[in-house]
């Protein structure tokens, strides 16, 4: 679906690269159909240098000759540069935002007609292992969000979410790797409590969990029907999970995410 499409990116920080790594490496399209822009030539100079696409600092230029346009910018930049480029984006130019907070209104509002996408991926996209949710504009069409969702895919997974979810999604899948690496740490410590070394402890620790993840993404099974898998009677596992229950890990979890939640609808009312 990205045959003959010519894709921009404004911000050539991590997530640009990270996308860019995962179309090329997809085969999605070639990297003659790339351009970025970033006011940092350096940065410019080693994505051409890593992945041979062009590089530019106009990103009005950028703009006008994209069929796909990434704003992959902080959020405290991104109203500059949606001031820079409405006046030339057309209405065939698919606009996808990355900027946490931002809101699709915000865009259609000085760009008019456009189709918007926003996109909520999560730090995981740099290995191929992200978790995207997309919420569609008024005019973003499944014609014109499915080559969008396809790009997504090439470094994860992608779900498509009303853009009321968007401050759910933050607090879950946006800021749970944080949650995750928490858990790996406490994993970690644990294992140097019991006798290990640091370097063999996160081994442990780090691969027992991406298992866990791919076991559940995989067989399609309730987490808990794979917990009943492990927790044989009387055994070390329902002991281990009997002290996590004791100390409050579900419940901690829990209230983790919906605080998560409720920060980024504050945030989004600045």
């Amino acid at each position: 679906m990205l045959t003959n499409k010519q894709i921009g990116f404004i911000g050539g920080g991590a997530m640009a690269e990270a996308l860019i790594r995962g179309i090329l490496h997809a085969g999605l399209v070639t990297p003659s159909q790339i351009v970025v822009s970033d006011v940092s030539t350096e940065r410019l100079n080693y994505l051409r240098g890593t992945f041979a696409v062009s590089t530019t600092i106009d990103s009005q230029e950028i703009a006008k000759q994209s069929d796909i346009l990434f704003l992959t910018v902080k959020p405290q930049v991104i109203s500059g540069v949606i001031e820079s480029i409405a006046p030339v984006v057309a209405k065939t130019t698919v606009v996808v935002s990355v900027a946490a907070g931002v809101t699709i209104a915000a865009f259609q509002g000085k760009m008019p007609g456009v189709p918007i996408i926003r996109v909520m991926p999560n730090t995981p996209v740099a290995v191929g292992e992200g978790m995207s949710a997309m919420a569609l504009g008024k005019y973003a069409t499944n014609a014109v969000s499915e080559p969008v969702a396809e790009v997504f895919a090439s470094v994860g997974k992608v779900v498509t979410v009303n853009e009321d979810a968007m401050d759910a999604v933050t607090g879950l899948s946006g800021s749970g790797p944080a949650y995750a690496f928490v858990l790996i740490d406490a994993l970690t410590d644990a294992g140097v409590r019991v006798g290990f070394s640091r370097q063999t402890a996160v081994l442990l620790a780090a691969q027992t969990l991406m298992g866990a993840a791919k076991m559940v993404l995989e067989t399609g099974e309730h987490p808990a029907k794979l917990r009943d898998m492990v927790t044989s009677p009387g055994g070390t596992a329902i002991t281990g999970v009997h002290v996590l229950e004791q100390n409050g890990i579900r419940a901690a979890l829990i209230d983790a995410v919906v605080a998560a939640t409720n920060r980024s609808r504050e945030m989004g009312r600045r």
